[in-house]
């Protein structure tokens, strides 16, 4: 970045003193607005930028949201992510929406997705453009050194989510960039959850949950794509992090990819399994208008999403990492235990952990639950389970 960006910004500058000072802590008010990780659904990874991107895609969406059962099992936001905004600011240098892709504009989005009991989310980058690629020499505008007035009019949206990414960022320092979002929502007034895209280049998880930035959930890795080793790699990445998530603030593996066909059923049911044991958000990134019922059986079991939203708010933690087989165990806020049990290989594996294992009084009897198969059956609760290649067995363990 040319050294002369600084004197053009001065709500970053204004950042940049903050991010080094003790501000009070919010953890009430980030708790209130987090209090377990974000659900719903994000357009990305199933539409990109593509034509078909639109209001009355997402008017489209909404309806399916509802018809398949999504909002009953506790998906709440419809997120609308890159290339909803016209390629320069108007003349008072706001952001507006594209009038081909958005005739009727954003605020009458958020008034359809709020008339069904919805929450509303959008997308900018903490940098001069959003990241998809520029075309003819345009680009959509970003958030860098508009902070205030982008709040402020993403408040008058009355959006309730703002996914903040990272490109074009001028390799100005991420933290301070961050700093100056996040003040600028608070200052609206409005509620606003801050999804910090970061893609874990400087550590989100060290700062973003500070009181200075005020980050809801902050990305660990870069995009996730829709293959098996895209999945995996983000895990190994993400699951580590145990430590750096509570209530209020979430480690962000990035969306779901479940249905969008790169990978098999079981693989998906390993990406689901995986990411609901490691309490991180359940964004769904397939095209809801022609998800296919394997899918949405993955996306609607109740069962797992409850391990992913369970009100202690703990990340599961790895406690083995052998063979290809990891086990992952996560306390539930009424004293069961879920338990994940991921075999990454390509060949089949079997799996057995004891009670000493996964810390249990073994003098106590337990119920255990598959979460999908849903069956049960009492025992000391150990387990024992034959893996296929790919594969994850979820379990919830509950005293007698």
């Amino acid at each position: 970045m040319r050294s002369t960006r600084f004197s053009k910004l001065p709500t970053f500058a204004l950042a940049l003193a903050l991010a080094s000072s003790q501000l009070p802590a919010r953890a009430s008010e980030a708790g209130a607005l987090a209090a377990t990780p974000q659900m719903g659904f994000n357009n990305w990874n199933s539409t990109h930028c593509r034509a078909e991107f639109k209001e009355t895609m997402i008017r489209g969406i909404v309806d399916k949201f509802i018809e398949l059962g999504l909002k009953d099992a506790g998906y709440r936001y419809i997120n609308i992510d890159d290339c909803w905004a016209y390629w320069q600011r108007d003349k008072d240098g706001n952001l507006k929406p594209n009038p081909e892709r958005f005739p009727g504009g954003i605020k009458a989005i958020a008034v359809y997705v709020h008339s069904k009991g919805l929450k509303f989310g959008l997308y900018t980058s903490a940098g001069t453009f959003t990241c998809e690629p520029k075309q003819e020499n345009r680009g959509f505008p970003g958030g860098l050194g508009h902070e205030e007035r982008d709040a402020k009019l993403f408040a008058s949206y009355d959006i309730d989510y703002l996914k903040y990414d990272n490109c074009n960022n001028e390799k100005l320092p991420a933290k301070p960039r961050y700093v100056a979002m996040g003040e600028a929502l608070r200052a609206t007034g409005r509620p606003i959850f801050y999804s910090v895209c970061e893609w874990g280049e400087n550590k989100p998880w060290l700062w973003a949950g500070e009181a200075a930035v005020g980050g809801n959930s902050w990305r660990t890795t870069g995009d996730i794509e829709d293959t098996y080793a895209s999945m995996l790699k983000i895990f190994k990445l993400n699951v580590v992090l145990d430590q750096y998530a509570k209530p209020g603030h979430w480690n962000d593996p990035d969306m779901l990819e479940v249905g969008n066909g790169g990978m098999t059923d079981v693989e998906y049911r390993s990406h689901f399994s995986l990411w609901a044991i490691m309490a991180a958000p359940l964004l769904i990134g397939t095209d809801l208008r022609t998800i296919k019922p394997a899918a949405l059986e993955i996306l609607l079991n109740k069962e797992v999403i409850a391990i992913d939203q369970d009100p202690l708010g703990v990340q599961g933690k790895r406690i083995r990492d052998r063979d290809g087989v990891h086990v992952i165990v996560k306390p539930l806020a009424n004293g069961d235990r879920a338990v994940a049990i991921f075999n990454e290989t390509d060949t089949a594996r079997d799996a057995a952990v004891d009670v000493a294992e996964l810390g249990l009084d073994k003098s106590r009897q337990y119920t255990v639950r598959d979460l999908w198969s849903r069956e049960q059956h009492p025992g000391d609760g150990s387990l024992r389970v034959d893996l296929a290649p790919h594969a994850t067995a979820m379990y919830r363990i509950s005293a007698r």
